[in-house]
């Protein structure tokens, strides 16, 4: 099974190495990691031709924003698995996508997902937030639930099929992206229980008052456009579901 990891650039030297060099590591052979930069006029594409010879296929080119980008690599994507890892972020093991292929094969789903963590960006074993996905229940979507993007693996097959991100929902594409494919489609998934991916803390949606407001409403017509019953409760509950990570991050803390 081969695994395609999709990583999207845009002057994104700072931790672009952190990001490559977690994908090397991987202990699992069959990776195809392709980067799709928007452009960069850092040292972004120094970093990728210095791993060139790890990465798949790269291209540099303006796009429409980060969805668009992400779309352009699942289009150039050859594997059987399709993920994505931002350029801020590392996969949290060595053993990761090992442990994602074990599970699609043992479970035989379509869609695979994990936990993960919100850490600080200089120090990435300073956990800051800890998000665990929990044993799959399509009915949590009723109540604002999704899985961590980042952490979400796809089969390839059933992108082609139901379609990419729908870049006009902005900072609520990747919801609305696992909306339609785990509620509206009723795709199947496996929690894996088990850290997947380690995010520097930070986020275009969650930098202030007036863009989570925005990112709210998004994901408020992500729910209409996906037939989930009374988005604007579900719509109110997404924000506050997240309170228990932080009941999670204590408790993690405590071990």
């Amino acid at each position: 099974m081969k695994v395609t990891i999709i990583t999207v650039t845009y002057n994104s030297a700072k931790y672009l190495e952190d990001c490559i060099c977690s994908v090397i590591n991987q202990n699992y052979g069959d990776i195809e990691h392709i980067i799709i930069d928007g452009g960069s006029t850092d040292e972004t594409l120094s970093i990728i031709k210095q791993y060139e010879t790890h990465i798949a296929k790269w291209i540099s080119e303006k796009d429409n924003g980060m969805y668009d980008a992400i779309n352009k690599g699942m289009k150039m994507a050859t594997g059987n698995v399709i993920g994505l890892l931002n350029s801020d972020d590392i996969l949290a093991s060595e053993d990761v996508i090992i442990n994602i292929v074990a599970a699609f094969k043992k479970h035989n789903v379509d869609s695979v997902y994990g936990d993960l963590t919100y850490v600080d960006q200089k120090n990435t074993e300073k956990i800051l937030r800890f998000w665990k996905g929990g044993k799959y229940n399509r009915q949590r979507f009723l109540y604002g639930w999704m899985p961590a993007h980042p952490t979400f693996y796809i089969r390839k097959e059933i992108v082609d099929e139901l379609g990419g991100y729908e870049s006009h929902y902005f900072t609520a594409a990747d919801y609305e992206f696992m909306t339609r494919y785990l509620y509206r489609y009723r795709i199947s998934a496996f929690y894996l229980q088990k850290l997947i991916v380690k995010m520097r803390n930070g986020g275009v949606s969650n930098g202030s008052l007036s863009r989570r407001l925005k990112a709210n409403r998004r994901d408020y017509l992500a729910m209409r456009r996906n037939q989930i019953p009374f988005p604007f409760i579900a719509s109110v509950l997404k924000p506050l579901i997240k309170l228990h990570q932080y009941y999670y991050t204590f408790a993690h803390r405590l071990r």
